[in-house]
């Protein structure tokens, strides 16, 4: 059974790679050797196929390796996350071993196990999850990566220790001035930008300067939202603009003061996300 398990293990990293060219050898072994099973809860399982969730016939861990989501609560809509979605998300962002992670929404803490494979021994990984039966789960399943503390909390509010790298696992309506005060220099910050109803971007950002972040958005992800984390106004505002543009020519958030203007992608209450290029910390100064 071990090597047919690590054989199943290896065809859907395999299967992700092909699914999403992953460039990173890392991510790759990462997807090949963390146990999903360890995470979803005892089988039977239920997995979503065809539009509808159905049942596996017995608890053989080897259903779980495949691409596609696996219920935690399926009441809730809670689920472990589609795995080529994040292989292709997380290849992008680049996770370095050494890195100081936080991940804001962790569940039962699958991906939470594949950052603290990216980030290394060496690495910290801080995994936020503010239900409380998950946040146990979680803790019990990461016992194998002594660099990782999982934290019953509000991944909303914060404050937080400084890190390389934010990655939240559930929708909000605007970035975070907790999650933005914890990057590092150059720290890089994935989150989905989501409205009130259907489907959101995937947003990239990276710190150029003290108000100023290199943004990346991916449109076309929806997920469950991430409570504390949404504003209501900013969600209406958020489906208004994306009815007229998927926020493909967004180059930046500013965090600066300054007025309204045809840059403006999506303008809040101390950030705006701009078509105009990110400024960079002056290196001489």
């Amino acid at each position: 059974m071990n090597d047919s398990l690590e054989a199943a293990r290896r065809s859907y990293a395999e299967e992700l790679r092909s699914l999403t060219h992953m460039s990173s050898p890392a991510l790759f072994a990462a997807f090949a050797t963390v146990p999903r099973e360890r995470f979803v809860g005892p089988g039977p399982w239920r997995i979503l196929g065809l539009g509808e969730f159905w049942t596996t016939g017995d608890a053989d861990p080897r259903h779980v390796y495949r691409n596609a989501l696996i219920a935690l609560d399926e009441a809730k809509g809670i689920h472990n996350g589609q795995p080529s979605m994040w292989a292709h998300f997380l290849d992008q962002l680049g996770v370095r071993a050494n890195d100081d992670v936080l991940h804001l929404g962790c569940g039962t803490g699958y991906y939470t196990a594949i950052l603290a494979e990216l980030a290394g021994p060496a690495g910290t990984v801080t995994a936020i999850e503010i239900d409380e039966a998950m946040a146990e789960r979680a803790r019990v399943a990461l016992g194998d990566w002594p660099q990782v503390t999982v934290v019953k909390g509000d991944g909303a509010t914060g404050p937080f220790e400084p890190a390389d790298v934010i990655v939240a696992s559930a929708g909000a309506t605007h970035p975070q001035p907790s999650w933005l005060a914890a990057l590092k220099p150059g720290g890089k910050l994935l989150f989905p930008l989501t409205p009130a109803k259907g489907p959101g971007a995937m947003t990239f950002l990276t710190r150029r300067s003290v108000d100023s972040f290199e943004a990346r958005l991916v449109f076309g992800v929806q997920f469950i939202a991430f409570r504390g984390a949404r504003d209501p106004e900013v969600g209406r505002q958020l489906s208004e603009t994306l009815k007229r543009d998927d926020g493909r020519n967004v180059k930046s958030l500013r965090c600066d003061a300054h007025p309204r203007d045809k840059t403006c992608w999506l303008h809040g209450d101390g950030w705006c996300f701009s078509t105009r290029g990110p400024i960079q910390d002056n290196p001489a100064t």
